[in-house]
Parts: C-alpha cells; sequence; structure tokens
C-alpha cells in the first residue's frame, strides 16, 4: 500500500468583517446569475474555456480518482448533430414520454422542445462521469462518489464560468447515450450534463418564474 505524503496547507485567514464582506459579494455576484436560452454566436477564446474547467477539475471528489471527463464542442457540425440527437430525444419526452406533473412544472419556464442554442452558442461542453478509470496495462479503477464528484465539478465549472463572464444553460436531453457515440467516448464514461455556454443574445430574456428562490428559512435549519 503506498503511504501518504503531505505538504503545508496554503490557506488565507482573514478578519471575520473581512469574510462577511466577501461572503456577501460573492452571493451578490451568484445571485445575478441565470440560466440562459438565447445565446449570442459571438466567439469566446478557447483559454477561457480552459481555465474554467480547471477550476473544476479543482472539485473535490472521492478518494481523488477525478471521475470526470470534459468534451468542449465548438465544432459546428457537431454541434449540428448533437442538437439533432437532442431535439429527437426531447421531441419524445414533450409528446407522452414526460408525466403531465413534469410538463406543468416545467410550463412556467417556457420550454419545449426546440433548442437552437446547441448550435447558436459557441461552446457546448459535454460531461461525463467515468464509473472506472484505466490503468496503462488496462486494468480497471473503480471509481467512488461519482454522480456526488460530478455534480460538484460540474457546479464549479458553473461559477466559473458566470465569473468569467459568460452565460450557461444545463441541458439534459433523456437519454442521452447518443453523446458517446456522438464524441466517441468510451463505455466506461456517462453522460452527465450538456453545459452550454456563451455571450447571451442582445435581447436574451430570462423567464420571471426563474426569480423565485426560496428563503434562506426554507433551505437551511440551523442547530
Amino acid at each position: 500500500m503506498t503511504q501518504p505524503t503531505f505538504i503545508p496547507l496554503d490557506f488565507t485567514e482573514y478578519p471575520p468583517d473581512e469574510m462577511q464582506r466577501r461572503a456577501e459579494a460573492f452571493y451578490a455576484e451568484l445571485s445575478r446569475r441565470r440560466t440562459v436560452r438565447e445565446f449570442s454566436d459571438r466567439p469566446v477564446p478557447r483559454a477561457l474555456i480552459e481555465t474554467c474547467l480547471l477550476a473544476a477539475g479543482s472539485a473535490p471528489n472521492g478518494a481523488n480518482l477525478q471521475p470526470w471527463h470534459f468534451v468542449a464542442v465548438a465544432a459546428p457540425a457537431i454541434k449540428r448533430q448533437i442538437r439533432a440527437a437532442a431535439e429527437a430525444e426531447e421531441r419524445e419526452f414533450y409528446s407522452g414520454r414526460a408525466p403531465q406533473e413534469w410538463i406543468d412544472a416545467l410550463a412556467p419556464l417556457g420550454t419545449d422542445p426546440n433548442k437552437p442554442f446547441l448550435e447558436i452558442a459557441p461552446w457546448l461542453i459535454v460531461i461525463f462521469g467515468q464509473s472506472y478509470g484505466l490503468l496503462p496495462d488496462g486494468r480497471k479503477v473503480k471509481h467512488y462518489y461519482v454522480q456526488e464528484s460530478v455534480g460538484i465539478a460540474t457546479g464549479m465549472l458553473i461559477t466559473a464560468l458566470h465569473h468569467a463572464g459568460l452565460a450557461t444553460l444545463t441541458h439534459t436531453p433523456n437519454p442521452m447515450g447518443f453523446l458517446n457515440d456522438l464524441l466517441g467516448r468510451p463505455a466506461n464514461e456517462r453522460p452527465f450534463l450538456i453545459l452550454v455556454a456563451g455571450y447571451p443574445a442582445a435581447d436574451a430574456r430570462v423567464p420571471t418564474h426563474a426569480l423565485n428562490k426560496k428563503p434562506l428559512n426554507e433551505i437551511a435549519t440551523f442547530i
């Protein structure tokens, strides 16, 4: 068994009033984040996406096995194929696959089977979770807490992109197995979601329903 080694922690401590100020400023920035469905086709530098992916890759995860893979798609032809396959699944979803209760819950958001943003936005970041890793000799390494780890990394990626000045949309067509085929991903990876990233359209709007956030007393309990 490999023996652990350690390095000193790189940690910055702030006075309590500065901590509160930083927390309030961060909350104010994140409270402006909105899911966007109307994107501009303005290009976004690859270097910016790379930096945000590095931020996501620093997320805590099970046994530090980092059970994720991000496929950043900018190629128009691939985006077109993803849109076609996703819309096919969405048409099935809206025409009977989804229970009416689910359709009713989505109604205030104004969604439908049409997903033009999958072609218009400059980047689609397809996030995969890896159930196991592969060593150079072909042996499998089981990954732990895959869904939790990938979920945390995805949240950090959304936050990083917002902090950088981009808009995002989480899109989860169901099922998503077509993404493995289109993007050439192996059997040990399962699509988690498609994260659409770019600038919002000049006339982009968001549903008023999305502004309704639960107050602190409904999302947290202090004991």
